[in-house]
């Protein structure tokens, strides 16, 4: 009915019939009260109720009302040369509210000349537009206005409250009933802008206002509609910008400046609010001549909002990895309903640990070495790098990049390979002999020593012969290969561990139990990426189970943190919408190894780099490292994880999926052997490595992260069972 000040209202009578009788009597006796109130007790005569008994419905009514937390945009922060960038911004409604100085004095004049003239003289209601409506409503005159600035605010806070509510059916109900035209909805908003005006000063009430109006395509507030239609600022808006702004406020929907089509309807409403503006006072001839002769297309320059993940450059999958942490993010609230509703409102800033040099590394040694574009099989590669001792994930980075819309074609996609599947998509992939750092680990737990000779060769072995929890297995053998010819025979623990010979850590996990294993290795933080069980089965030490690239780095940190296992954390800070530090992700880290113990599989898993299967990945720039290759059965998927006291790294590359089309008895999958096959002039295999390498590289040479230490002395009680370590031989 009366939802604003415009001249061309058409009455709607079909509502008028309906609110006759009993309802249409207690409006009437509520809105002839406001008008007694108001001195204007002629027009409250003709309504023929009383003013008394419309006074005291009205003050029944609810008058609980606050300018509050409208929804705005949430920021995401990486860091850059150790200062905040921002990668991407994500919200439901595209809004940024401003104070009073950053907002031009050509809208706030404009909204006010446009949208009600008297706004500074009178209260909540504006007793002439009031009665000139209630007049033309109850004598079917058709009469129109009654909207002040304070009443259009209570009607857009609510709207805006019903979209904060949990259900789809809450806030559609809600809204409907927000943006109801009936009398009784009209004299519930007088009721909530009287209460918002005793509240709150006329200023504060046109900046809410300005902040919180609709200018459509879900652009609200003068900031955000400015760098929408504009590509500009609120506070730099020429005249006839504010003006074509506020022409849009009373219908966004058909006058909002996204659509040439609207224009015309935008021109009408501009130059009326412009010669208003000229009437009242608030601009001159000259700058109303040179506004209303300015065309609309001349100073439309369209920017759409860059909204989401999808624009967060080469941090798409950390981005979205930050935003499906929202529920466990405990700083926005109780419990993740609290919590993705408070994200919901937005107007956070979220400072994460991603670090955008070491980034930017990665993911050009990805693109680079594993072509998204690669033709001949679906081939993956997944880089992440986290802080040992702490678990702040500094690097996420793939070959693909992200898109999660229909629209993505065969070089992007939506899934991130580094994390577990409720985080991405994800189930993991296969990780090869890196899971023996948990044999490993438990050979030591076990008082055995890194120099204990054990067999290497390969061999069928009986399911009998390992136990889990004591109980000996059944079912049928393991036949144990290894990867390369002449790697049989007895060796030490710490040869073996050098070249990843198969045979022998078979040979250990026959004195070992195969839950144990299991047991260390969840205890630093290893998981199925699907959420299930990790097998155990004696091929299971080989690296079986489908585990994500961020596992196996927090895993291999916890080595080098002298055993010290850290959850993941990607959120440094939360600084809400008041510029109040909620804090981040709480550091979640415990002893899950003895240091002793860490210490030594440190020492052994050295030798991986220095004279075993991963010395072409070594920089060789004098920090120490250690960690483990992982390659599966064909070489489907291959791996590489590694740590020094600075920075633990995780690199996958291998088969997203096979191509059934290839499939044969070895291989029923079609996946694509990576030893057999030369991508971007690398050996399919070696990608691993060059890649590694270069992040390494990097991390060592960048300020933020010199000063590696060497890792502690191993115990030599583990190394050789006596008081002093042997020096390591050239293969041992």
């Amino acid at each position: 009915m009366f939802d604003n000040g415009s001249t061309d209202y058409e009455p709607d009578r079909s509502r008028r019939n309906i609110v006759r009788g009993f309802g249409g009597l207690v409006v009437a006796s509520i809105v002839a009260g406001l008008l007694v109130a108001t001195s204007l007790a002629p027009i409250a005569a003709v309504t023929g109720v009383t003013a008394r008994d419309g006074l005291d419905a009205f003050d029944a009514l609810p008058s609980e009302i606050s300018l509050g937390d409208t929804a705005q945009r949430n920021t995401i922060y990486a860091t850059r040369d150790g200062q905040p960038v921002k990668i991407a911004e994500v919200f439901d409604q595209n809004r940024e509210d401003l104070p009073w100085d950053q907002v031009s004095q050509f809208l706030k004049d404009a909204a006010v000349a446009g949208e009600d003239h008297r706004y500074y003289e009178h209260g909540a209601v504006d007793p002439k537009s009031l009665a000139r409506a209630a007049f033309g409503y109850f004598t079917n005159t058709g009469d129109s206005g009654g909207s002040t600035i304070a009443m259009q605010l209570v009607k857009n806070i609510r709207v805006h409250e019903s979209q904060q509510l949990p259900t789809e059916e809450e806030r559609k109900a809600a809204y409907v009933e927000a943006i109801d035209k009936s009398p009784t909805r009209k004299v519930q908003e007088i009721r909530l802008a009287i209460a918002l005006e005793k509240k709150y000063t006329k200023d504060e009430i046109l900046l809410g206002y300005l902040n919180v109006a609709g200018f459509g395509r879900a652009t609200y507030g003068v900031e955000a509609a400015a760098e929408r239609y504009y590509s500009s600022s609120a506070k730099d808006v020429t005249l006839a910008q504010a003006a074509s702004l506020i022409a849009t406020v009373q219908t966004p929907d058909s006058f909002n400046l996204g659509d040439p089509a609207n224009y015309p309807k935008n021109q009408a409403r501009r130059d009326l609010i412009l010669n208003n503006m000229l009437e009242y006072g608030y601009i001159t001839q000259e700058q109303h001549d040179e506004a209303i002769t300015t065309p609309i297309e001349s100073y439309v320059k369209l920017s759409n909002p860059t909204q989401g993940c999808l624009y967060a450059s080469d941090a798409q999958f950390f981005c979205d990895y930050v935003l499906r942490s929202v529920p466990y993010l405990t700083a926005l609230g109780a419990d993740a309903t609290e919590r993705e509703a408070n994200w919901k409102r937005g107007g956070y800033e979220i400072h994460t640990s991603l670090d955008l040099n070491q980034q930017d590394v990665a993911q050009a040694q990805l693109n680079a070495r594993a072509p998204a574009e690669e033709a001949r099989f679906e081939l993956g590669a997944a880089a992440v790098a986290l802080q040992p001792g702490t678990g702040k994930i500094l690097v996420m980075a793939q070959n693909k990049s992200f898109n999660n819309t229909p629209q993505a074609t065969a070089a992007q996609t939506s899934i991130n390979f580094n994390t577990d599947q409720g985080f991405g998509g994800s189930t993991g992939f296969q990780t090869g002999s890196t899971y023996k750092i948990f044999t490993l680990v438990d050979w030591l737990k076990a008082g055995h020593t890194v120099r204990e000779s054990v067999n290497g060769s390969e061999r069928v072995i009986p399911a009998n012969q390992f136990k889990c929890n004591g109980v000996a297995g059944a079912g049928d053998a393991f036949d144990v290969g290894n990867d390369t010819p002449g790697e049989g025979g007895n060796q030490s623990v710490l040869s073996a561990t050098a070249r990843s010979v198969n045979g022998a850590f078979a040979s250990m996990a026959q004195k070992l139990d195969l839950c144990q294993i299991r047991d260390v290795a969840v205890s630093m933080g290893v998981h199925r990426a699907d959420g299930g069980e990790l097998d155990v089965f004696p091929s299971s030490i080989l690296g079986t189970n489908q585990i994500a690239p961020m596992t196996m780095a927090a895993a291999v940190s916890t080595i080098a943190a002298n055993g010290v296992y850290c959850v993941p954390t990607a959120v440094d800070r939360i600084v809400d919408t008041y510029g109040k530090d909620l804090g981040g992700e709480t550091a979640q880290c415990a002893q899950v190894i003895e240091p002793n113990i860490a210490a030594t599989a440190a020492y052994a898993l050295e030798g991986v780099f220095t004279t075993g299967t991963a010395v072409s990945a070594n920089p060789r720039d004098g920090v120490a490292i250690m960690g483990k290759t992982g390659t599966t059965d064909g070489s489907y998927q291959n791996w590489l994880i590694g740590s020094t006291t600075k920075v633990a790294i995780a690199v996958w590359v291998g088969n997203i999926r096979g191509n059934p089309a290839k499939a044969t008895t070895k291989n029923p999958g079609g996946e694509q052997s990576l030893r057999r096959i030369t991508v971007a002039r690398n050996n399919g295999a070696n990608i691993k490595f060059v890649v590694f390498e270069e992040m390494l590289k990097s991390f060592n040479a960048n300020p933020a992260y010199v000063g590696a230490d060497d890792f502690p002395a191993p115990d030599p009680a583990l190394v050789n069972g006596k008081g002093k370590v042997t020096p390591r031989a050239d293969g041992d």
